[in-house]
């Protein structure tokens, strides 16, 4: 009985809402789980006629699923995106789903990697090879910079401006903002634009970019993350490493090393300050670890 309402929905997603077919597709699915369950507990109830009781039922019977948090989430937003439509289309005139609370997701502080284990990382990179020239030059300027992984494949020559120790970055929402770059990413920016860079053969629309492949075209995002791998693996080092990690590396840094924390904002290209704050915390785990270490009568709470 419920296909009628299910065919209403898709409808209400396509024209109402816009949405792509992949993510109307992902909401019939999740109510497709619920319809599921109902059927599988002989629960013969319309859209109106299902209470909150109901729905944290189904809830479990999904946690119990070994489902993850974040995909528990996801479901109940499908179930409260439909009730919303019911309530718009007076389905029905309570929505059960307002009082639904989303499973709290464990909240883990990213990796991040020590000075000495980044200067053991970049030791790994063969830099007599033209790759491992491009490689060096890349390692250091995520490092220095600490730019999103997007935003170092779409640096652009034109975007640097090494005179002055600045590059121009193009970052989420097409905001641009000028990056101070250390003198060592400079160095190797430099040996590898110069010297390597120049005798490739660019293919037409990559002139501009900075980091070619050895085809002449702008490097994947999967690439720099294999790189990242591949140089970790080298180095020895056990922690679940990304490019992402250098930067959280670079702004963890600056954070232990007293930086200001709007500095920090401007520098990451964060629209919240709330983002940036997380530094905050890993600065006092930081804290909380070095008094462990050093500090004989600290007691851990």
């Amino acid at each position: 009985m419920w296909e009628s309402y299910k065919t209403g929905f898709k409808d209400y997603l396509q024209l109402e809402r816009s949405l792509s077919d992949n993510s109307v597709e992902a909401y019939l699915h999740d109510i497709e789980k619920l319809t599921a369950f109902m059927q599988l507990n002989n629960i013969k109830k319309n859209p109106s006629e299902l209470k909150l009781k109901d729905l944290e039922a189904f809830l479990k019977w999904v946690s119990e699923l070994g489902m993850t948090p974040s995909s528990q989430s996801r479901i109940i937003s499908g179930i409260k995106s439909f009730y919303r439509y019911c309530v718009q289309e007076q389905i029905t005139v309570n929505d059960p789903t307002s009082l639904l609370e989303a499973p709290k997701s464990k909240k883990t502080l990213p990796d991040i990697l020590s000075f000495s284990e980044i200067e053991n990382i970049i030791a790994k990179i063969d830099a007599g090879t033209p790759e491992g020239a491009r490689n060096k030059a890349i390692v250091e300027t995520l490092y220095s910079c600490g730019l999103r992984v997007t935003e170092l494949i779409n640096l652009r020559l034109s975007c640097l401006y090494l005179d002055v120790g600045f590059i121009r970055v193009i970052g989420k929402g097409d905001k641009e903002r000028l990056i101070p770059i250390g003198s060592s990413a400079i160095k190797y920016i430099n040996i590898y634009k110069n010297n390597i860079r120049v005798h490739v053969s660019v293919i037409h629309g990559n002139e501009d970019v900075l980091f070619l492949n050895r085809r002449g075209k702008k490097l994947s995002r999967i690439m720099i993350f294999l790189i990242i791998k591949d140089l970790a693996r080298k180095a020895g080092i056990h922690k679940n490493i990304s490019p992402h990690t250098f930067r959280h590396s670079f702004a963890t840094h600056l954070v232990e090393g007293g930086a200001d924390l709007r500095a920090v904002q401007e520098m990451l290209g964060h629209a919240s300050i709330i983002t940036t704050e997380i530094y905050t915390h890993l600065n006092r785990e930081f804290l909380r670890d070095t008094l462990q270490q050093y500090h004989p009568a600290f007691k851990p709470s």
